[in-house]
């Protein structure tokens, strides 16, 4: 999920969408993951340097990324989306000088508590045992790629950069997250709960723990078959009309609630909880797991306030 802010960015996305052959190939490219430049213009029927220069467009939007692998005879251009829902916010504009941005590793939470099933692992082995919560301790997990549990919660502590004349307007955090199966099951529901500096914020149904259909894009080869592959990108936002989940508001609760200022701390936490209708559990992907090469991402928009009033 991405949400456009800004009239430049705004016109960047409207650009790419312009053609009808682009919003062809990205359709394409988000349903055949992975395709080459090559058959794009085979399947496209128009040449190679009209392929680049219409890929170049969607990569200048942020929509499509590229990746090479070695070929037979020489490495490939390979196209994989970026986003698969979008948001353009009339009634939420930024000012994108005033912002600040950092991305959380997903190992690097201060707190857990995890039920079985459960587990975390680096982009190169299982850490432990699966369905050991003591795993969570280890020193590893600041590596870690991707963690599961069936109840419980992570909290991260979110650095705050905020000066003494800057006030929040907006937080986001975006992850990408999905629900937790022995194995793995498209259609397994999940109520993900979601906390900052202890307040209830409410919370977001995932359908399932993806995996059945295909590999997550990122996911190591040597990853199991039946385990969770990827997941979907969540935008969390909090802001002057509530807390919204991909737009959808979940809550009344607004950033003025959260009472934050330059000198507090900032607390996030994803949770499980025991009496959730849907109890499907939680699954977490970092950089080089799933379907989104990143960690938690994490903005706050702020603006600045008259030192003399």
């Amino acid at each position: 999920m991405r949400e456009y802010f800004s009239k430049d960015d705004t016109l960047l996305f409207a650009k790419a969408l312009s053609s009808q052959i682009r919003l062809d190939i990205l359709y394409y490219i988000f349903n055949h993951k992975g395709v080459s430049l090559n058959d794009l213009s085979n399947i496209f029927k128009v040449s190679r340097s009209s392929i680049t220069q219409h890929i170049k467009i969607l990569i200048e939007a942020d929509l499509v990324e590229i990746k090479y692998i070695s070929g037979k005879k020489d490495a490939r251009k390979i196209c994989y989306p970026k986003e698969d829902k979008f948001i353009i916010s009339l009634n939420n504009q930024h000012n994108l000088n005033d912002i600040y941005e950092t991305e959380i590793p997903i190992g690097q939470y201060i707190k857990y508590h995890a039920t079985p099933t459960c587990g975390i692992a680096t982009t190169e082995k299982l850490i432990g045992f699966v369905d050991n919560p003591r795993y969570f301790d280890d020193p590893d997990r600041m590596n870690a790629g991707i963690l599961w549990f069936n109840t419980g919660f992570v909290e991260y502590r979110l650095p705050n950069y905020l000066e003494e004349t800057q006030v929040p307007t907006e937080i986001q955090l975006v992850m990408e997250i999905s629900s937790e199966a022995p194995g793995v099951a498209e259609n397994w529901p999940s109520d993900i709960s979601f906390y900052f500096n202890d307040i209830y914020l409410g919370y977001s149904t995932t359908r399932g723990d993806f995996g059945e259909i295909e590999h997550g894009i990122y996911t190591p080869k040597w990853w199991e078959d039946n385990w969770n592959q990827y997941g979907s990108l969540v935008l969390l936002s909090i802001n002057s009309r509530g807390t919204f989940v991909d737009g959808s508001k979940i809550s009344d609760i607004t950033i003025d609630k959260l009472q934050i200022n330059s000198n507090k701390e900032l607390l996030f936490k994803i949770a499980v909880l025991d009496d959730a209708i849907h109890k499907g559990g939680f699954t977490l992907f970092g950089k080089n797991f799933g379907n989104y090469n990143q960690d938690i991402k994490f903005r706050v928009f702020y603006e600045k306030k008259d030192v003399n009033s």
